[in-house]
């Protein structure tokens, strides 16, 4: 059976709460297109929050 990629939003969120939760800047935001960089920034902030209550990478 084929493996399905996630849609590439998905991916973004993912990727942004990975360098969030292992403390990276938000500055380091690789997608330019507007909704990709806001699901990006969402995963981002995501960890943030999650960061703040002890969980680490």
């Amino acid at each position: 059976m084929k493996r399905q990629k996630r849609d590439k939003l998905s991916r973004a969120h993912s990727k942004g709460y990975h360098a969030g939760i292992s403390g990276r800047s938000k500055e380091n935001c690789p997608f330019q297109a507007s909704t990709a960089r806001s699901e990006w920034l969402g995963g981002w902030r995501e960890a943030m929050g999650d960061r703040s209550f002890g969980l680490k990478f």
